[in-house]
């Protein structure tokens, strides 16, 4: 990433901080339509320890993890209603409150926390965390620090958002969906995104680009990301069968959805089987 276009994202960022708005969302269709209404669960929003805030269902049952990593310069704010959406599907969230979230330390922290609360007796987590599924996602510098903690053995899936640099995919432990938007002058997806994705050919990964999405699309409610976010780790984390079909088979919802520019699958995705 060039210094220019470092100071451009750490500038939108700042703003969009500042005023506390984030860009109009991108219409959603196909995919999100599915996806993108807010699930069954009340939202309840906490801080989980010194460094984390954490979005969960209000009733705690037993919910999978999703680490999350903010963009260079933003908090967890900015992405509120993504989160809180997440959260609403079941889901016990995990953001980091750093505006560098690019080493994916701080992201795993969150699941070392959630853990440890999972097993100490008293804690309002206790018996409520499925530890053994972990999703990580981030945007731009959180996107490159969810690739990150993808190299940990605890996360079993990962989404980066229009990701930054950090982080290795020939490292990724688990399923992988890499995410551009199509006018990202920041995170081009040409040049920075399908070529990480290329690289993980280790795991199932699925290239998607958002039409029309630029850098700023994910802010606030993830904008067209959240729909297929939403699918991917309901499939994942929770064994949602429901969501299958959007990314596999011959007939996979994403890849005829029209407001996705470009779908790719690698071959270890093109394997996973429709049911």
């Amino acid at each position: 990433m060039t210094r220019l276009r470092e100071r451009t994202l750490i500038a939108g960022m700042v703003v969009l901080a500042t005023v506390g708005i984030a860009p109009a969302a991108t219409a959603t269709t196909g995919i999100a339509d599915q996806w993108s209404e807010p699930g069954p669960f009340a939202v309840t929003v906490e801080a989980l320890d010194s460094t984390h805030t954490v979005y969960r269902p209000s009733r705690l049952e037993r919910h999978p993890v999703i680490l999350w990593g903010n963009g260079t310069g933003a908090n967890p704010k900015i992405y509120d209603g993504l989160l809180r959406h997440l959260a609403s599907h079941g889901f016990v969230v995990a953001a980091a409150d750093t505006p560098n979230a690019g080493s994916g330390k701080e992201m795993l922290a969150g699941a070392t926390t959630l853990i440890a609360e999972n097993s100490r007796p008293g804690s309002r987590y206790e018996g409520k965390i499925d530890t053994a599924h972990i999703g990580a996602t981030g945007h731009s510098q959180g996107g490159g620090g969810a690739i990150a903690a993808g190299a940990d053995p605890r996360v079993t899936t990962t989404i980066p958002i229009e990701p930054g640099p950090q982080g290795s995919a020939t490292a990724l432990k688990g399923p992988s969906f890499f995410l551009g938007g199509q006018f990202d002058a920041i995170v081009i997806p040409a040049l920075l995104v399908i070529p990480r994705y290329r690289l993980a050919d280790q795991v199932p990964a699925i290239y998607g680009e958002l039409a029309g999405a630029t850098h700023f699309t994910p802010a606030g409610d993830g904008g067209g990301f959240r729909g297929a976010i939403t699918a991917w780790f309901r499939f994942w984390l929770s064994g949602d069968e429901r969501a299958r079909a959007e990314f596999f088979g011959a007939s996979c919802g994403l890849c005829r959805d029209g407001a996705w520019s470009d779908v790719r699958r690698n071959a270890k995705a093109l394997a996973v089987p429709a049911a």
